[in-house]
């Protein structure tokens, strides 16, 4: 199969709101745009956020319009659980071969949710991060964009399959369903895959795994955000206890030469956000913020200043050397405060570990002759017509992704010409 655009045309590798932003803004200056994205949905990172700076918005804010703009613009082409295979060609000219793999629900389905309450097999939901569990034909969340149920095959049953089916009256459910490969003819590549949390099992000393009482930032997103697993509330994982004690552990893999050896931009800022989280739930919790440097930039400064002056909230300058699980299910962190070389040893009900960026493009972006540099992220290439944006560029926030996108944009659109 083949779908052919013409050589003005652009690949968007990514549906996050960098492959959203960058797809729209080609489209709408007369270009034809293909938008791949690896997931059943599009929306990325900002879809699982709670709230998003600058505003302090939730993703229905940003994701909403671009998710209408997308459905009117017959110039994109969204295509979800979709690949890159191989790229051939060059600028001007790519010949890209991509591969969607089977959702097994067609262009039928209304989300109706017929075939979820038949559905007796479970499986981790993944974007709550594993926090709850989901059946396995799903609608990934509440805002998802196709807003189509997906089903994991394999973990169901002969007989789950079978009743699944059966409850669909509109004949969506095709079990047949077969990966698919086709090529398109683009004149520009723009990598827009964004980033993955860095894997808090990396860190020995910080214990993730080991109490349900540490968990990550973008967990805590999920559950302070009203659609994740606690409907918006903030509980210890295990035992749902209310923390009234809680310490955020900052550069979790980032600024380490084992790990991450760049800052990962956003975290202190995710720290500071998630600190008005617990706020307003909880207004007479203590907070402890471990950190190596506050880096706030430009506007954010008087944020950060604000809650800095939270009486209830203590900053340590030390680094974590180790998380000790505790017998009523909190966690006690050591540290050495850098300040005053005191060993510090705090216990707290939940210990929420600021983990960074990975770039999530990787060994794929590798074996398909991606420029890259030493950590991972994509380097703009123009003169090859392969361009780089958001958080497949640099570590980045909303705002920033948003104008490199535009940017990456204008430079797709220009080559071929």
């Amino acid at each position: 199969m083949s779908d052919t655009a013409g050589t003005g045309a652009v690949l968007v590798v990514g549906g996050g709101i960098s492959g959203l932003t960058a797809a729209l803004e080609a489209a709408e200056v007369g270009n034809d745009v293909f938008l791949i994205e690896k997931n059943p949905y599009f929306g990325g990172r900002v879809a699982q956020l709670n709230q998003y700076f600058p505003k302090l918005c939730p993703p229905t804010c940003g994701l909403e319009i671009n998710f209408r703009r997308v459905k009117d613009n017959r110039r994109v082409r969204p295509y979800t659980m979709t690949t890159v295979k191989s790229i051939s060609g060059g600028p001007g000219n790519y010949e890209v071969q991509l591969v969607t793999a089977p959702r097994y629900v067609n262009s039928n389905c209304t989300a109706c949710g017929d075939c979820a309450r038949v559905c007796t097999d479970e499986i981790d939901n993944a974007f709550n991060f594993g926090m709850n569990k989901t059946t396995a034909i799903y609608l990934p969340h509440e805002m998802a964009f196709p807003r189509r149920y997906v089903l994991d095959k394999a973990a169901c049953s002969p007989s789950c399959l079978e009743a699944i089916k059966g409850a669909c009256k509109y004949n969506a459910i095709d079990l047949d369903m077969q990966p698919e490969t086709f090529t398109v003819k683009v004149g520009s590549i723009v990598w827009a895959t964004g980033w993955n949390p860095y894997d808090a099992t990396r860190m020995d000393n910080l214990k993730f795994g080991q109490s349900p009482a540490i968990i990550t930032n973008m967990m805590m997103e999920r559950m302070a955000a009203p659609n994740g697993p606690t409907s918006g509330q903030i509980l210890r994982p295990g035992d749902n206890k209310e923390p009234q004690s809680i310490a955020f552990v900052q550069c979790a893999g980032s600024r380490d030469e084992n790990h991450l050896e760049y800052c990962s931009y956003i975290c202190c800022m995710a720290t500071f956000k998630q600190m008005t989280y617990v706020r307003e739930r909880y207004p007479d919790a203590q907070i402890y913020v471990f950190y190596i440097d506050l880096r706030t930039p430009g506007k954010y400064e008087h944020f950060r200043e604000k809650l800095m002056a939270d009486q209830k909230s203590q900053f340590i300058k030390g680094k974590v050397a180790d998380i000790i699980s505790e017998a009523d299910g909190g966690v006690t962190v050591v540290a050495e405060n850098a300040v005053t070389g005191a060993k510090i040893q705090q216990k707290v009900d939940l210990c929420v570990l600021a983990t960074g960026m990975q770039p999530a493009l990787g060994d794929n972006g590798r074996a398909l002759g991606v420029r890259m540099d030493g950590n991972g992220f994509v380097v703009s290439d123009p003169d090859k017509g392969q361009i780089a944006a958001g958080c497949a560029k640099s570590a980045a926030d909303v705002y920033t992704s948003a104008q490199s996108s535009t940017a990456a944009a204008l430079k797709a659109i220009q080559i071929g010409r």
